[in-house]
């Protein structure tokens, strides 16, 4: 019998705003979303407690990177010229190497997540109500 996997998904919310370079349409003109993000984590075993991971240490590790560096601030892509512009009026904005897409962004969350040595599997970044955009580690 193969051994099974339990997985709890933690949900937080968040402000940002972006724009894209190289991309014909609306979303080429800055503009902001109230993001909801998906963190999945999982393990074959659990924890003394019973637990994957207990959800206010998610929330807490994962909320560490969000507030301090994500939430209503502007992202963008390291070369878009709204940097300098945003920096001049006193606005610092999070600044990416790739275009800040909701897969780039995700990408970017499951990142810091394994950084924090939380044992993500996926995080789901939630645009809007009825689109989501997920980066899912490869084991």
């Amino acid at each position: 019998m193969a051994a099974g996997r339990h997985t709890i998904v933690k949900r937080l919310h968040f402000c940002y705003g972006h724009r894209l370079l190289d991309y014909d349409g609306k979303c080429a003109h800055a503009h902001g979303h109230n993001g909801v993000l998906e963190i999945e984590l999982s393990s074959r075993e659990l924890d003394h407690r019973g637990m994957v991971y207990d959800f206010g240490d998610v929330k807490k590790e994962v909320a560490r990177f969000i507030d301090g560096q994500l939430d209503h601030r502007m992202l963008l892509r390291e070369d878009d010229p709204l940097i300098e512009a945003l920096r001049k009026v006193g606005e610092n904005p999070f600044v990416m190497k790739a275009n800040p897409t909701a897969e780039n962004i995700a990408k970017l969350i499951f990142h810091e997540a394994r950084a924090s040595r939380l044992p993500v599997t996926a995080v789901r970044l939630w645009e809007t109500h009825d689109a989501y955009a997920e980066y899912r580690g490869d084991d």
